[in-house]
């Protein structure tokens, strides 16, 4: 899979030669990346503003913006209530983008998509100082069609940011082996730190393989190794745990609730939700397999990677990448401990298979989009594995079918995956068979072509092999700006490219088209097939309405458009998204929103209170955040099992009037919550002491029937909106 024109690099089957880095660099070298970077940046940024964005960033990028207090402890709201539950690194970058530029989309977006451009050139940097020109090519090529890394770097999850800072850290680490100086080391070690204050433990994935290879083919003696990576492992650990231990030494009184946690602090966060949760399920991240958060993507095991929901996300070279490192290896032979070759490959190979079990095995919350983190092993297997077995494919008769079975496996499986999209593009899988068929009876032909009219014709069957593999995945790619699809995920909340061909929550299964359905399901309700607490999930543009109506215009779920706040702090008019979500920086998210009628209401009756209104869960809080710019309580988090909200709490800031409307039941994202007592006392005493707001007191289309909202407990898991004021408390 590259080019045939370069010198053949150091193996055991190949007679040594330079190292690739210190060669002149060929003259289509440059021109070849800039032209894959814009590729990238046309994917990644192309109709940006008309994408949809997860609201649960969006509203506390916003928070971020109106107070340094939210921004640095990376709070949903900017009354500092409940943060998020990831670390606030990336919130903390597209904070500051967009305290410069301005709160919007592009402000938000602009870092994410220029570390997305930064992670394709340290890629490539990387892998052309041990395989050369043509293999980092190759890479960059392969990690900017990467379909789920397409729509990710389109979304303002963290990942993005992740990926950038682990491939740092790789490439630092690759740099300090070839080397064997320190510095570069402790800044690899500097960069996994970061990238854990960006998503955790999930940060930490592809550490081993790094310290290993350092570990074991860095130049200096074993002994200075081993000092040296203790150094690494102090840099580590300040690097990371520097957030944690910052929020852990202020009294909890005086910071947000630490969202994801089982008791407010950091550290809980750390090993529960974001630690071992994501891997053995529990802990707010539901079960294994086709339920909990296991069902974003299909059963746990190892074939996971190739179902039909991930398949067509991260597959398409998975087959390739892994004889190309089986390969590789072989070809390294005995060489000596230091091989810069058989390091690289063993760094790559560990990324990628330190990833794909993890991500394969995980019983907690997989969302197909952290398969992203895989797409960087691949690429560089692709690119100098490929480079690897093509050399020995001309040099050694016994190699010969090697890379031709490679490609042959890899034009199989495309066909394989785009055959799952019925009716789907349907030249092209028979298109990606014919020219891989071409390409390799044009290998056999010419492979002995050493100069001349031969050596050109070969070059062109190997650009013809490498088209041919990055035909599928670039069309998946293509369809997250086009919108050519058909399908995709849930909007920024589970981003994916691509048609629909899975069943995992956010794609078709239960009979919903367009992402928009749920295992057990039907169209956009939840599991089971029943709508938003009570209310039964339309389809369409119909408003999903529970109880009291409180999910207007905009607040099905998730059917309706979202109202978005745009740059200028003015409500935004409802913008449609594919599959359904909002629009603009706040689409996206899961839970309701709430119609403007309802937030003109809650802010000409706010009474100088610090909340607008306290809803069940961050999806909801979040969506009204967004769409009126003013801080919204998320009483029991994203997964309703926070205890954020106590009644001594609830009491305390409706004394002080800093809080005076507060939701229960569904509608605005979610039901009762808090998974225990502590949701149903509550809620009791709220009914017992609260005024229950008419439908009628701030919509002006609500109809005789649903003016008025019960108390009764047949009514307990409708949604209903009561004012609370300081003489409730008593």
């Amino acid at each position: 899979m590259t080019s045939a024109t370069e010198p053949q690099p150091r193996t055991a089957a190949v007679p040594p030669s330079p190292a690739p880095g210190d060669r002149a660099a060929p003259r289509w070298s440059l021109p070849v990346l800039l032209a894959i970077l814009a590729l990238a940046a046309v994917l990644y940024s192309w109709n940006l503003s008309g994408s949809s964005l997860n609201s649960f960033y969006s509203a506390a990028v916003l928070s971020g913006t109106q107070s340094w207090k939210a921004w640095f402890f990376g709070s949903l709201d900017a009354g500092n209530f409940l943060t998020v539950d990831k670390p606030p690194l990336a919130l903390m970058v597209m904070g500051l983008s967009c305290r410069v530029f301005g709160y919007g989309t592009w402000q938000m977006m602009a870092p994410l998509v220029v570390a997305a451009l930064a992670t394709i050139w340290i890629l490539h940097s990387s892998v052309k100082r041990v395989f050369g020109h043509a293999a980092a090519a190759v890479a960059a090529l392969v990690l900017a069609l990467t379909p789920i890394t397409v729509a990710i770097n389109r979304d303002n999850n963290p990942d993005t940011l992740l990926v950038f800072l682990m491939v740092a850290g790789a490439a630092l680490g690759l740099r300090a082996v070839r080397g064997g100086r320190l510095l570069p080391l402790l800044g690899s070690a500097a960069c996994f730190g970061l990238a854990f204050n960006t998503k955790m433990l999930q940060g930490y994935i592809a550490l081993p393989a790094v310290f290993a290879v350092y570990l074991y083919a860095a130049k200096p003696a074993l002994v200075k190794r081993v000092v040296n990576l203790v150094a690494a492992a102090v840099v580590l650990a300040v690097s990371s745990l520097w957030w944690a231990a910052a929020v852990s030494l202020v009294p909890a009184s005086e910071r947000p609730y630490i969202g994801g946690s089982t008791d407010g602090t950091a550290w809980n966060l750390i090993m529960g939700y974001n630690g071992l949760g994501r891997i053995l399920g529990g802990e707010g991240n539901g079960g294994g397999g086709g339920g909990g958060g296991g069902g974003f993507s299909g059963t746990a095991g190892l074939g996971r990677m190739f179902n039909d929901i991930l398949g067509g996300q991260i597959s398409w070279l998975l087959p390739f990448a892994g004889l190309a490192l089986v390969g590789g290896l072989v070809l390294c032979g005995r060489a000596p401990r230091t091989d810069l070759t058989r390091a690289a490959l063993v760094l790559w190979g560990g990324w990628t298979l330190l990833h794909y079990l993890t991500f394969a095995l995980a019983e907690g919350t997989m969302h197909p989009y952290y398969t992203t983190a895989l797409a960087p092993g691949i690429a560089a297997l692709c690119g100098g594995g490929g480079v690897l077995l093509l050399r020995v494919f001309r040099a050694d008769r016994r190699w010969a079918w090697v890379l031709p079975l490679g490609l042959g496996v890899t034009a199989v499986w495309a066909a394989v995956l785009l055959r799952r999209a019925s009716g789907w593009n349907t030249w092209l899988w028979p298109s990606v068979l014919v020219v891989m068929a071409l390409a390799i009876a044009g290998l056999f032909v010419f492979r002995s072509g050493v100069s001349g009219l031969r050596l050109r014709l070969l070059a062109v069957s190997v650009t013809a092999a490498v088209v041919a593999a990055v035909a599928g995945p670039a069309a998946y790619a293509w369809s997250v700006p086009s919108g050519s699809g058909g399908g995709g995920g849930m909007g920024g909340t589970n981003p994916t490219a691509g048609p629909s061909t899975g069943s995992g929550f956010g794609r078709p299964g239960g009979g919903g088209g367009g992402g928009r359905g749920f295992p057990g399901g039907s169209g956009d309700g939840m599991p089971g097939g029943g709508g938003r607490q009570g209310g039964n999930a339309q389809t369409g543009d119909r408003n999903a309405q529970a109880g009291g109506g409180n999910a207007q215009a905009g607040g099905g779920f998730p059917g309706g458009g979202v109202p978005s706040r745009g740059p200028d702090g003015q409500n935004a008019q409802s913008e449609r998204a594919p599959g359904g979500m909002g629009g603009g920086p706040g689409g996206g998210g899961m839970g309701g929103g709430a119609s403007s009628e309802l937030v003109s209401y809650l802010k000409k009756h706010q009474d100088g209170a610090e909340w607008l209104l306290a809803v069940s869960s961050s999806q909801g809080a979040a969506q009204l955040i967004v769409s009126s710019g003013e801080p919204v309580i998320s009483m029991w988090g994203w997964s309703g099992s926070d205890k954020a909200m106590t009644l001594a709490r609830l009491k305390e800031l409706v004394k002080k009037g800093e809080l005076h409307y507060i939701q229960l039941g569904g509608g605005m994202g979610g039901g009762p919550g808090g998974g225990s007592g502590v949701s149903s006392e509550v809620t009791a005493w709220v009914r017992k002491h609260g005024t229950a707001v008419k439908e009628s007191e701030y919509s002006k289309t609500a109809n005789s029937t649903s003016t008025s909202t019960s108390t009764s407990s047949s009514q307990s898991n409708q949604s209903a909106i009561y004012r609370l004021d300081p003489s409730d408390v008593g």
